[in-house]
């Protein structure tokens, strides 16, 4: 199997986990391991696989969850918002903390996560309170409503990241 193909396919699959990932977290709330699920194809991959799995991933679950879809405006945001997590995992490679002590490299996790978060909630909190008015109460209360996953995320990332790592040492070892 060539590159792309074997790519396409993995890209895919994070895209499927994503997905169901945000239902198995959906009765508990605040809890969203789309976030890490992209923030690892970014840094497995690189920036333009983590992008595609965090807007496909988030798009699937945006059209396709219980609540019903997104309204069009917060839709894209939030396929914009959840992309940005793949374009940070390639940074963190890039950055090279994960080759860091573990004190370090838990609190370069710690940062990401909440980079990530932020990065979604902005845009998102932004779309919402543009669509649904006043503007500047909605905008403030969603930001303090991602406080919990700000907090969630900030445990995920750290406590999930061994499995990122096992599967960036597998990835290296087999030939493309």
């Amino acid at each position: 199997m060539t590159r792309a193909p074997r790519l396409l396919a993995r890209i895919a699959l994070f895209s499927a986990l994503a997905y169901v990932l945000g239902w198995a977290c959906y009765y508990i709330p605040n809890v969203n391991l789309i976030f890490f699920v992209a923030f690892s194809a970014g840094f497995l991959w690189g920036a333009v696989p983590g992008l595609l799995v965090g807007a496909v991933g988030m798009g699937l679950w945006s059209a396709f969850n219980p609540g019903g879809p997104a309204d069009p405006m917060v839709f894209i945001a939030q396929v914009v918002g959840m992309s940005l997590s793949g374009l940070l995992g390639a940074l963190f490679l890039a950055s090279r903390r994960h080759e860091s002590p573990a004190v370090t490299r838990t609190a370069a996790l710690v940062v990401a996560a909440l980079v990530c978060t932020i990065a979604f909630y902005l845009p998102v909190n932004a779309a919402d309170a543009w669509v649904y008015q006043p503007f500047w109460p909605r905008f403030t209360v969603g930001l303090m409503a991602a406080i919990p996953t700000l907090i969630s995320n900030a445990v995920a990332f750290p406590l999930l990241f061994g499995i990122t790592r096992h599967l960036y040492a597998r990835e290296r070892v087999k030939a493309w």
